[in-house]
């Protein structure tokens, strides 16, 4: 591809539409070999554009055939507009008429999973951002909202369910053994929230009475055969409806709301008014086949999407721009959801691990963009995590800021002035502003400014003042195309601990008394100084509490400032990262140690301080699972100013292996304690317990010793939940036991009749530490189990050997660096969305050393160069190598 071809789309070059779309009546024809669209659109000229008279209707259009054109009834010849690859251009139409089109498309061709297409047999739609424009000619941009009915027609026998938006108005047969239903749909809405889907599926339903008293039918559809893993999903739909009905007063505005399952889907699920289409990863479950982790995402999954029908339907994007808007909100409001359903400190312990793993990334890589990005080339590559989940922190500050109570009255406000509409994030702000009167203008900046900030804090004692002053100095360091940065507005919550661990009174300079234990201090300079009253003796300070901003902390708290957090902070999380930071330096200290050669000794204080929360772990079995995890590969990748994944790989492993050893008693004690016998529960207990139990044996695994083989074995072979068999199973994955190959063949053997569970089988084969793992990958690709046109089977085996396997991926003679770029490149011409989304790792490449660099870079000079490349991909490859210089 040329370089010069693509063009970027600029916020600043937003303009309203020149026409607006009132009504649309779509008839849809279903064909085994050409699906036929009859689209009529009531469209007038827009009162808002003083020009509207002057700009022609320009229709978006891709891969459509076009049968025939019509305007107020009277069919238009071809000399009456013009036909581009992309677009339909009317001229001289009246200012408010009828358009009447009708198009062909081939859905059981559409490998890109974009628009309508097959899968399995049924038809299924995908919209956003951009794919109504493979369905029909149409304005195909969010801020055109319209009312919709839409008619569907197809074989009776082969499309017994046919689903589109709204209420069902009316169905039929016809004499042909068709049959067709008409939806009709009363709330305006973007064409990216269509949805249509037809085909034979069976499934279960329940009834939920809003608290208005109305009663709305949910379904949720599967393949015939499916039927038995749906309870969970619909359990959660309910608790859902029932939580965002109590939390943020909002009820469910139709008779019906459908769920339809697929295999093949580029995302996780899709918000689509009232049938929302789900991957089929994050609906099927049960113990058999999926874990604690596959139920609780399901969980929070199935609440995303039905928490947009306020946050992103009824209340939408202006722009792409804005896609936080609706996301970065909606992400929020399922944490909370999931926060209150389990528990909450591992909740956001969890949060907090994805953002420092994959957005932090993103910040310091080539497709670092603020949260509100300036400009995009292709905007299927802005559904990042950024948007989603740094746009999460953001409304979480928002939180912070407001309060509890002023927040929910800016939600308020924001859904009386903007219900119905298509609206910007300042138009969020400035409700959340007008209804709290809290300045937040300079807040705005974290939609606006690229970068992770990051703090360093000192603190200082005075006795004979009785003060304790903490200085905060903040610095957000440039990304590309954004070189200088101004202070951002930083909600940092502290505590002071005293000598008993106890939280301290905070009163502040100049405050006439003490106003709580945790406070906000509001950072909004370059650097600060806070003066804490009646504080006699030094504190330990606890500083970001609950991770209340999302950036990087550091601090001159010593080890055993450290240890005492650990033992004592009231904060779970901060007790949590206070663990992270000590195991942190300790590691990055043994990183220099081996980099230089230095033998590797693992101090015994941080043994000591391990076994402290080793022993009080059954007070709360979840958090303790988490804070006996060692800093991950990837987090330990961050702290480095050039990053070693040898050296790192190595470090980890001695660590594991000699707290294995040194505390081999205590993890074996703590197994045994965290065995749950009876009958299998997903409540927040039995999976704390479970937790914590697979923690312990893969630490006794780590050891290497015939018991621990034994106990994995045993395991394995006998549990009947799927959480304890695909723990088992990553554990000997790992492991130089014979056993290991016999294993790997088994779990195929007795689950290769269940898709989703084969993803794991290939997840764990990809991210194995061991040296044959990339040959193992090169195998699987040939395996009868794995599709390539699957995004489920990519993401599993081609994603986790780039994304979950460091040390592998990054093997210094950039055998994984070639082994990604072809594949990318291999999937580009079928599905350029799920390409462009194992690009990733490239785009950090300048985080490595010069050889690793030179290794990727001239994979993306590869890339780059092929003919015919999609803009999806072209862009990320583009801007690594601009960033790489």
């Amino acid at each position: 591809m040329d370089k010069g071809t693509p063009k970027a789309i600029r916020l600043q070059d937003y303009r309203p539409p020149a026409h607006r779309i009132d009504r649309v009546d779509l008839h849809v024809d279903l064909g085994e070999d050409v699906t036929t669209v009859r689209a009529v659109l009531a469209i007038r000229r827009n009162p808002d554009r003083a020009d509207a008279g002057t700009e022609a209707l320009t229709l978006d259009g891709q891969r459509l055939v076009l049968r025939s054109v019509a305007v107020d009834g009277r069919t238009l010849d071809a000399a009456d507009y013009t036909l581009t690859p992309d677009h339909l251009i009317l001229t001289d139409t009246p200012d408010a008429f009828t358009l009447e089109t009708v198009v062909e498309i081939k859905p059981q061709e559409n490998t890109a999973l974009e628009g309508l297409y097959k899968s399995s047999g049924n038809f299924c739609t995908q919209c956003e951002a951009e794919g109504f424009r493979k369905i029909t000619y149409f304005l195909d941009r969010p801020d055109v909202m319209a009312v919709y009915s839409t008619t569907i027609t197809g074989d009776k026998a082969r499309y017994p369910v046919l689903l589109s938006n709204g209420n069902l108005a009316d169905s039929g047969d016809l004499a042909d053994g068709r049959h067709w239903a008409r939806w009709e749909d009363p709330f305006p809405k973007p064409c990216y929230l269509f949805a249509l889907v037809a085909g034979t599926l069976v499934h279960g339903e329940e009834r939920f009475r809003t608290a208005s008293g109305r009663d709305v039918t949910l379904r949720i559809y599967v393949e015939p055969g499916n039927e038995d893993k749906i309870g969970h999903a619909m359990r959660s739909l309910v608790k859902s409806m029932r939580w965002d009905e109590e939390v943020y007063g909002l009820e469910y505005d139709l008779d019906i709301f459908n769920i339809v399952a697929v295999g093949d889907f580029n995302m996780g699920a899709m918000e689509n008014k009232s049938l929302n289409v789900f991957n089929t990863k994050y609906i099927l479950a049960k113990p058999e086949t999926a874990t604690d982790l596959d139920f609780q995402n399901i969980e929070a999954v199935v609440a995303h999407e039905y928490f947009h029908n306020w946050t992103g339907n009824r209340v939408t994007c202006r722009d792409w721009f804005q896609l936080s808007l609706k996301e970065g909100l909606t992400v929020f409001r399922d944490q909370e959801f999931s926060a209150d359903m389990n528990s909450r400190a591992v909740k956001r312990i969890a949060d907090v691990q994805g953002l420092r793993t994959v957005q932090f990334q993103e910040d310091a890589g080539a497709m670092a963009h603020p949260v509100r990005p300036d400009s995009y080339v292709e905007i299927n590559n802005f559904y990042t995590p950024t948007v989603y989940n740094k746009g999460a922190e953001v409304i979480r500050m928002i939180h912070t800021l407001l309060g509890a109570e002023n927040y929910r009255k800016g939600i308020d406000l924001y859904f009386a002035r903007h219900d119905g509409q298509a609206v910007t994030c300042d138009d969020f702000v400035a409700a959340m502003a007008d209804a709290s009167g809290v300045d937040l203008s300079q807040f705005q900046l974290w939609y606006r400014q690229a970068g992770t900030p990051e703090l360093a804090v000192t603190g200082r004692h005075d006795p004979a003042t009785a003060t304790y002053r903490l200085t905060i100095r903040q610095t957000v360091p440039p990304t590309p195309g954004q070189p200088t940065k101004q202070p951002m507005h930083i909600p940092v919550v502290v505590g002071l601990l005293g000598p008993d661990g106890a939280d301290l009174p905070l009163r502040l300079e100049g405050e006439a008394a003490a106003a709580g234990t945790s406070r906000i201090l509001h950072v909004t300079a370059e650097s600060q100084t806070f003066t804490f009253q009646d504080v006699a003796a030094r504190p330990v300070p606890s500083l970001l509490r609950g991770f209340s901003a999302p950036v990087k902390l550091t601090s001159d708290l010593s080890d055993a400032d450290l240890t005492f957090l650990m033992a004592h902070d009231s904060d779970a999380f901060n007790r949590w990262e206070a663990g992270q930071i000590l195991g942190g330096r300790i590691l990055l200290g043994l990183v220099a140690d081996q980099q230089a050669g230095r033998a590797l000794v693992l101090p015994d204080s941080y043994v000591d301080a391990v076994a402290a929360v080793l022993a009080d772990a059954d007070r709360d079995p979840a958090f303790a699972a988490q804070a006996l995890v060692l800093p991950t590969e990837a987090y330990l990748g961050t702290q480095m100013a050039v990053i070693d994944p040898d050296a790192i790989h190595t470090v980890r492993e001695f660590a594991r292996k000699t707290l294995a050893t040194a505390l081999r008693a205590d993890w074996l004690a703590a197994h045994r304690r965290n065995v749950t016998p009876g009958a299998f529960s997903v409540d927040a207990a039995a999976i704390g317990k479970r937790a914590l139990k697979n923690l312990c044996l893969a630490y006794l695994m780590a050891a290497e010793d015939a018991e621990a083989l034994g106990l994995c074995l045993g395991q394995y072979h006998g549990a009947t939940g799927m959480t304890d068999v695909i723990a088992a199973l990553q554990f000997l994955s790992n492991s130089p036991a014979a056993e290991r190959e016999e294993a790997i063949a088994d779990f195929y053997n007795r689950w290769k009749a269940e898709p989703l569970v084969v993803d794991k089988w290939f997840s764990v084969q990809a991210m194995s530490h061991r040296a044959d793992a990339l040959a193992r990958v090169r195998a699987l690709l040939d395996h009868p189990a794995f599709e390539i046109r699957n995004p489920n089977k990519v993401y599993a085996l081609i994603g986790g050997f780039a994304n979950g396997n460091p040390v592998r991926f990054h093997a210094a003679g950039g055998e994984g660096y070639r082994f990604l770029a072809d594949q990318v490149l291999r999937l580009d011409p079928m599905n350029p969305q799920v390409a462009s989304r194992l690009m990733g790792p490239f785009s950090r490449l300048r985080r490595y050393d010069a050889a690793r660099q030179a290794l990727m870079k001239a994979e993306l000079e590869r890339i780059v160069g092929t003919t015919g490349l999609s803009s999806d991909v072209y862009e990320i490859a583009s801007k690594s190598l601009e960033a790489a210089g």
